[in-house]
């Protein structure tokens, strides 16, 4: 089983986040034993900013032992199109859309979604199994 980790989930690791750190390194050291951990692209960027030089986000990368999965064109188009139909029913624009890539990625490409953030991922791409806090 390939394993997609969001963002907030690495990020736990990286501040040593009092409330999750533990939960996410758990479940980070489960989901390696089913098989590959994954990131892509979007998932790159966003722990960019926690970091001075490429050179230290990579060595992060190394050590938590992830692949970087390129996001596919056919999850682009549905994560446009879902973030579309998002926006339609009332959603916000702010620091959204970032979570339809990730999500469109793990529906496309048949991945489990390793994240603290349910709502959204439940609502717009259900067919995603996910590994969260109430799982």
């Amino acid at each position: 089983m390939m394993t997609l980790i969001d963002t907030n989930v690495l990020l736990d690791l990286v501040t040593d986040d009092p409330n999750w750190a533990d939960w996410s390194i758990a479940q980070l050291e489960t989901a390696s034993f089913r098989g590959p951990l994954l990131i892509n692209d979007v998932v790159y960027a966003e722990l960019a900013v926690r970091y001075k030089r490429i050179e230290e986000l990579d060595a992060f990368v190394n050590a938590a032992g992830l692949d970087i999965q390129p996001i596919p064109r056919s999850a682009l188009y549905l994560a446009g199109k879902v973030f579309t139909r998002y926006r339609k029913s009332g959603g916000s624009r702010t620091g959204v859309l970032p979570d339809f890539f990730i999500g469109a990625q793990a529906a496309v490409s048949g991945f489990t979604l390793l994240t603290r953030d349910i709502g959204r991922y439940r609502t717009y791409f259900p067919t995603v199994t996910l590994i969260t806090p109430d799982a």
